[in-house]
């Protein structure tokens, strides 16, 4: 059964990556995953790193590597405000495991509750879902 299309906009400090229609947005917020369809709630929530899958239809899924980030529900559609969206074809495994070893590395040598510490907890978080998704791993929304 198709689902009401919606305008979606992602955008990273770079500049915009995605701006059409879609028929559901799938990321990770937080409290969890969540699916949004059109006429979705309003909302605003922080976003954790994941897959986003954009479904322009069943069939035609377009995929990114998600950073955290922001995203806001209104009734003219969704604004995904991310770190980073990268194509899964653009990710290098060997790259991503060579910058979670520099996030573990930094997160054993971080004083507990310092800037360094929560910076480095996230970057870890980031590169092990990013490896996830690089490798076609099923990660759980």
């Amino acid at each position: 059964m198709a689902h009401e299309a919606f305008k979606v906009e992602v955008l990273t400090p770079e500049g915009e990556v995605f701006n059409d229609e879609v028929q559901q947005v799938s990321t990770r917020t937080g409290v969890g995953s969540i699916g949004i369809l059109a006429r979705h709630q309003p909302l605003l929530g922080m976003l954790e790193p994941t897959e986003l899958r954009l479904y322009k239809s069943e069939s035609d899924v377009v995929r990114f590597a998600q950073g955290e980030g922001y995203v806001q529900v209104t009734a003219d559609g969704v604004l995904l405000l991310v770190e980073e969206a990268v194509d899964p074809d653009k990710l290098d495994t060997g790259e991503l495991q060579e910058k979670l070893r520099q996030a573990e590395s930094e997160l054993e040598s971080a004083e507990e509750d310092s800037e360094a510490f929560r910076r480095a907890a996230r970057d870890k978080k980031r590169w092990e879902a990013f490896l996830r998704v690089a490798r076609g791993e099923e990660i759980v929304q």
